[in-house]
């Protein structure tokens, strides 16, 4: 059963003075200071310098230029000068510019803007949260430094978990209409009623006030949605927790990506420097201080299986 619920409805009895703050401010400080003093910085890296094509070439003598669709924390905002670009994926362009032994020069995109820009070599790189695809790796090499994951959140004290298919099973689950999430969720309804399984009841908002309010209320079970956004928003607000997560892909693996102008000579190099990353713990820390160890990876790939196309 599809239902949507406007304002009025889901806050019922209840007044809204009354609920509504019960969403909280932010409970936990994150840093959004110009300087970062948190943010880990890496070592030139002579092996994954020697990596680097012998024909590469970047924008500008001495820096990495990454192309980053800057606007959305925890991948990338702006600090309290309004001006620094901050977030986990300025972090991990921090790591790989000092891995390559070059500064870091950030420039924010709209999200329809990288992927020309890094064909044509008006960027050496986008580092914006974006899945492998088989699709892309037509014109695109890729790093990969993060696994692109879902999660369910439900209300910090609800002891629900979910693992797999089946134990969504009846439970009223909000999720993004015309989303890929959506999409995973319905062919799980799917396998349930095939299973002899209730299907899960799907709930829309299109207001996150409103959303947020229906787990709180009860009125919703779960909330299913990207895991970066939602556990960021979780560490801030205490007040939802992660009751499973699984790839954004499923039932297929998706990672997140460094990416490249296919055949620029810069995927091995950029490779090595985050596996590097990986084995010192500066990797770790630099996902940690974002609240997203959950999507860390073992060990970084060059143009891994990508998702397949529609």
């Amino acid at each position: 059963m599809i239902t949507r619920r406007n304002t009025l409805a889901l806050l019922g009895a209840a007044s809204a003075g009354a609920l509504l703050p019960s969403l909280g401010l932010a409970q936990q400080a994150i840093d959004l200071s110009p300087e970062q003093p948190g943010r880990p910085r890496a070592e030139r890296d002579e092996g994954a310098i020697k990596l680097i094509g012998k024909d590469a070439k970047f924008v500008k003598d001495g820096v990495f230029t990454v192309a980053n669709a800057t606007g959305r924390l925890p991948f990338a905002g702006y600090a309290n000068d309004t001006k620094t670009i901050v977030g986990s994926e300025p972090d991990i362009a921090q790591l790989v510019a000092d891995a390559l032994g070059r500064k870091l020069e950030i420039v924010p995109v709209s999200w329809a803007d990288w992927p020309l820009g890094v064909a044509s070599g008006k960027y050496d790189a986008a580092i914006s949260n974006i899945t492998v695809t088989e699709q892309r790796k037509e014109k695109f090499d890729f790093s990969t430094y993060r696994k692109d994951l879902l999660g369910f959140y439900v209300k910090k004290d609800n002891e629900i978990q979910i693992r797999e298919p089946r134990d969504v099973a009846g439970l009223k689950i909000i999720v993004g209409s015309g989303t890929n999430q959506e999409q995973i969720l319905l062919r799980w309804n799917e396998q349930n009623v095939k299973d002899g399984l209730k299907p899960a009841e799907v709930q829309y908002y299109d207001d996150d006030v409103v959303l947020y309010l229906a787990l709180e209320t009860g009125r919703a079970d779960a909330y299913l949605g990207p895991n970066a956004l939602l556990s960021f928003k979780a560490a801030q607000e205490n007040k939802t927790r992660l009751a499973g997560n699984f790839s954004g892909g499923w039932p297929l693996l998706a990672e997140i990506a460094v990416t490249t102008r296919k055949g620029a000579g810069l995927a091995e190099a950029i490779t090595h420097a985050v596996n590097t990353q990986i084995g010192n713990g500066n990797y770790a820390k630099a996902l940690g201080r974002w609240n997203l160890a959950a999507e860390a990876i073992e060990q970084s790939r060059t143009n891994p299986p990508g998702l397949p196309a529609k």
